[in-house]
């Protein structure tokens, strides 16, 4: 069994891990990457279902950290899909010569902290051992597929496929064809097989409420808008609630008059995005239970005037809190005008199982297919990394320190008992949009372990001194679950059943798995842990027992703001308190 030696492994080939693998190089250290995938993507490599794209406007589901790319690299839609974003962040790679530190179709099967030597020993798919002093995962939150527990599925002698596990070769023009899952997958999948399929039926769970997208081509004027103006979007991006690239609303829904409310709903509806329509309007539909039904209600209207059939309609309609992950479509309610195109309530009649032909439903009714997609989502979060071993200090796995109340870290980052241990997108990290939350944990992961390199540069030829490290204390880890907590008090999310809490897995923990207090202040809860000595975090060093912190010496970092028109991140500068320029 080989060994390979680095400073760091980063798991992971998505948005994350290509820019973790970018910072870590600029700080002089070796690196490899690893992904399960046969290339770059994360995410965005498996999720090839029709009609799959990013429900954040083009000109922000990018990276920000290169002024010249911003202004440069083509984007004809508002919206970009699949190939799209994959091409893009091949173009990344290749721009900044990323592939020849990466390993693909190789998968992390096992972790093991060497407290001794502090390091990190990765057991890997290809039989070779990582051994590194930091181990980085960036999993990805929506990774690891989730199949219902449907007995017979492997009865159907049609083709099955999760959209998660997409294979680009399944046909299915004049397909009998059922998707299962009626959520931001599903409703894409829907969206855009309607036209193509023999028949299409629906089976849901739980209906959505979905505004338009709002997509079409940009104009030249359009662009040019933004190119000049990128400095200030991003700036505003990473100082925003949900970083989506608009200006959140302050207003209250009962501070405007009722008359007005309607046309403000209206115009967000007309304009499209669905966080937009959560936050853009008004300052309290997730909160305020009135103001919630009346964002209910507008969109129930809306179903109701789009699906000419009574019947389709009203199996259609939401009638919970508008408090899931904002959805946004292209046409979903009107591809139920379609006569090939039906809708089963799996409240009123359960699928009982799944048979040769078809799908059973509790009524004896056997829906006859040729296909069935399984738009399910994720074991999110915690599932891609609950089916490795990953064992920290003293033996104990990550699945075992979670198991009690679900999984926990401190900033979303790090665990404590797991040294060296750095998530991009853990548990309770920003509820946002995901690349403005990524580079955040990326370049406080960067800081972290360039404080760490400079200290281990000190001390490397003292005698009796452990291992220098980063470790969260698990008075800190508490301290910032309890910040989540209250962060998430009186947010109608909370009394939501959905996959953001774990409801979407049969046996899953039920616990909070986000930071729902916006980018902005999660931003300035990093900056206070920086600005208050690291805290929350065990002393750099250790003398056979007495704590020593080295002397603060001038480190270097790249520069992680586009604010200053730095077009590449190569550059080093003085590490100063400031983790995100403002």
């Amino acid at each position: 069994m080989s060994q390979l030696h680095f400073d760091a492994l980063i798991v992971g080939a998505g948005f994350g891990g290509i820019y973790q693998l970018h910072k870590l190089l600029s700080l002089g250290l070796s690196v490899k990457v690893i992904d399960s995938a046969g290339d770059v993507g994360g995410t965005w490599y498996w999720n090839r279902y029709p009609g799959a794209m990013s429900d954040t406007e083009s000109f922000v589901y990018r990276f920000s950290w290169d002024q010249d790319d911003l202004q440069t690299y083509p984007w004809s839609h508002h919206y970009v899909k699949q190939p799209d974003v994959l091409a893009y962040l091949e173009h990344v790679v290749e721009k900044y010569d990323l592939r020849k530190h990466m390993q693909f179709n190789t998968e992390m099967v096992a972790a093991d902290w060497d407290d001794e030597r502090g390091v990190w020993r990765v057991e890997v798919s290809t039989g070779e051992v990582f051994v590194v002093r930091y181990l980085v995962t960036a999993l990805g939150l929506l990774s690891k597929a989730n199949y219902p527990d449907i007995p017979g599925i492997e009865d159907f002698r049609g083709e099955t496929c999760h959209t998660a596990q997409w294979r680009p070769e399944l046909d299915l023009t004049n397909k009998r064809v059922a998707v299962i899952g009626c959520g931001s997958t599903g409703v894409q999948v829907v969206t855009d097989v309607a036209n193509k399929v023999k028949t299409l039926t629906c089976f849901q769970r739980h209906p959505q409420y979905s505004v338009p997208s709002g997509d079409a081509p940009v104009s030249d004027e359009y662009r040019e808008h933004i190119n000049a103006h990128y400095p200030e979007i991003m700036k505003q991006v990473r100082n925003s609630v949900c970083g989506f690239g608009f200006v959140e609303s302050t207003t209250s829904y009962h501070s405007v008059p009722p008359e007005e409310r309607e046309q403000i709903f209206e115009a967000l509806w007309q304009k499209g995005n669905g966080f937009r329509f959560m936050f853009g309007g008004f300052s309290d539909i997730a909160t305020d239970r009135e103001a919630n039904e009346a964002a209910c209600a507008f969109i129930r209207k809306k179903i109701a005037q789009t699906v000419r059939d009574p019947h389709k309609a009203k199996k259609l309609m939401p009638h919970d809190y508008y408090a899931r992950r904002p959805l946004c479509d292209a046409g979903y309610y009107e591809q139920f005008n379609r006569d090939n195109v039906a809708i089963v309530d799996v409240n009123e009649t359960p699928i009982t199982k799944i048979t040769a032909t078809g799908i059973e439903v509790s009524n004896g009714t056997v829906h006859e297919l040729d296909v069935i997609i399984f738009a399910t989502g994720f074991d999110a979060i915690d599932g891609n990394y609950n089916r490795v071993r990953i064992r920290g200090r003293g033996g104990k796995t990550l699945k075992e320190y979670w198991d009690p109340r679900g999984p926990t870290s401190y900033l979303g980052v790090f665990v404590p008992g797991f040294p060296n241990l750095c998530m991009i997108t853990g548990p309770q990290g920003p509820f946002s949009n995901i690349p403005p939350a990524i580079e955040i944990h990326v370049e406080l992961i960067s800081q972290m372990i360039a404080r760490v390199e400079e200290n281990r540069r000190l001390s490397i030829d003292l005698q009796g001194r452990k291992n220098v490290i980063i470790e969260a204390l698990p008075e800190a880890e508490e301290d910032w679950l309890q910040q989540c907590e209250r962060a998430a008090e009186g947010s109608l999310f909370k009394e939501t059943a959905s996959w953001i809490f774990g409801n979407n897995v049969k046996g899953k923990k039920i616990a909070l798995r986000f930071y729902f207090g916006g980018l902005a202040k999660y931003r300035q809860a990093v900056q206070a842990m920086i600005d208050d000595q690291y805290r929350g975090f065990q002393p750099l060093q250790e003398d056979n027992g007495h704590q020593h912190e080295v002397q603060e010496v001038d480190q270097t970092r790249e520069h992680v703001s586009i604010d200053n028109n730095v077009a590449s991140i190569s550059v080093p500068v003085p590490v100063s308190s400031e983790l995100v320029q403002a």
